[in-house]
């Protein structure tokens, strides 16, 4: 955007894992980063390279002020703690979509897997049929047929969905909440899935530049424009447990199964535990996201090498010691998943 007036971007979310990630691509790219938070002040003083205006994701007088002048919304903003979704989500799309209308932006989703019923497995198309089986899903759904029906009436959407986030800022995800200790050197590995199944994963950083390309692009998209990433796929789930022990250091860290049979029991009192439980079909059934659709429209995926993916990932969650370095010997002790 080199000697143009720059566009602005209205980032919901700004501060979680993919919104800030994608307000650091868009910004690379020369997009004004304008973001709407409930703490405005707070956020300026942590990222004061972007317009922080103040206001909440669920009143919709304050998301429209925030979207004036922008031709991008990012809704990239969940409900805070993972709490209420049932009531809370719903409402902030249909409040995206309506600032959307008005000010003639194209809607940038980053979509999930829980749309998707174990039915739609093993091979996930843009396509498959969405029969979702838990409350989260259901939900995810209704937003996505809320976004095509107002591309219908002529807004741009643009939804990316992609496997597991991993990598910096994916704070709620499988690899920081279930498999490895944030804070710790790892130590051991507790994997969630069953031996021989497949998994998707998406490494965040990745998962940004692909939807700031598609963004570059975005006129010659279709109005309701949905891609999938194939991202890193683990064939057999040992292929994410040797990444961790390569960059640890430790070829023989000890990989632990998943207390899946403790979670009825906490659950109940940790919300993001209760999601984790939820989802735990997408470990039992191998799946994989093919991306022609995606690579048609840009080119190839962004991608990440595993080894530097990996290591990023478990730097950024304070689990490698400074001293910790790739050692030159072979670390490829075979992998065992118990379970």
């Amino acid at each position: 955007m080199t000697g143009e007036a720059k566009q602005t971007v209205l980032i919901l979310g700004a501060t979680g894992g993919i919104g800030g990630a994608v307000a650091r691509s868009l910004q690379a790219r020369g997009w004004a980063i304008r973001a709407l938070h409930r703490d405005a002040a707070k956020a300026a003083a942590q990222s004061p390279g972007y317009e922080w205006v103040q206001g909440d994701a669920m009143t919709a007088d304050d998301v429209l002020a925030a979207a004036q002048g922008a031709s991008l919304i990012v809704h990239a903003v969940n409900p805070a703690g993972y709490r209420n979704w049932g009531t809370l989500v719903l409402p902030m799309i249909d409040n995206t979509i309506a600032a959307a209308k008005a000010v003639g932006a194209t809607v940038l989703l980053p979509g999930t897997i829980y749309n998707f019923g174990p039915d739609a497995f093993p091979l996930l198309h843009e396509t498959s049929p969405q029969n979702p089986v838990t409350a989260k899903g259901k939900i995810r759904a209704e937003m996505e047929r809320r976004l095509e029906a107002a591309s219908a009436e002529g807004m741009r959407v643009i939804i990316v969905r992609a496997g597991d986030f991993f990598g910096p800022g994916a704070a709620n995800s499988w690899f920081s909440q279930g498999i490895v200790t944030p804070g710790k050197p790892v130590r051991s590995i507790t994997y969630p899935g069953r031996k021989g199944v497949g998994h998707q994963w998406a490494y965040l950083p990745d998962v940004a530049e692909t939807m700031a390309r598609l963004v570059d692009r975005r006129e010659t998209l279709a109005p309701f424009a949905v891609y999938h990433m194939q991202g890193f796929w683990d064939e057999d789930g040992t292929r994410m447990v040797a990444a961790i022990r390569r960059a640890s250091g430790n070829p023989e860290l000890k990989v632990k199964a998943f207390p899946w049979w403790l979670m009825p029991f906490v659950s109940p009192f940790v919300p993001l535990l209760k999601e984790l439980r939820e989802m735990r079909y997408i470990w039992q059934e191998p799946l994989c996201m093919p991306n022609d659709r995606l690579v048609a429209a840009i080119g190839a995926e962004p991608w990440t090498p595993i080894e530097e993916a990996v290591r990023g990932s478990l730097a950024a969650l304070g689990c490698l010691p400074p001293e910790t370095a790739l050692p030159q010997r072979a670390l490829s002790a075979p992998v065992e998943i118990a379970g």
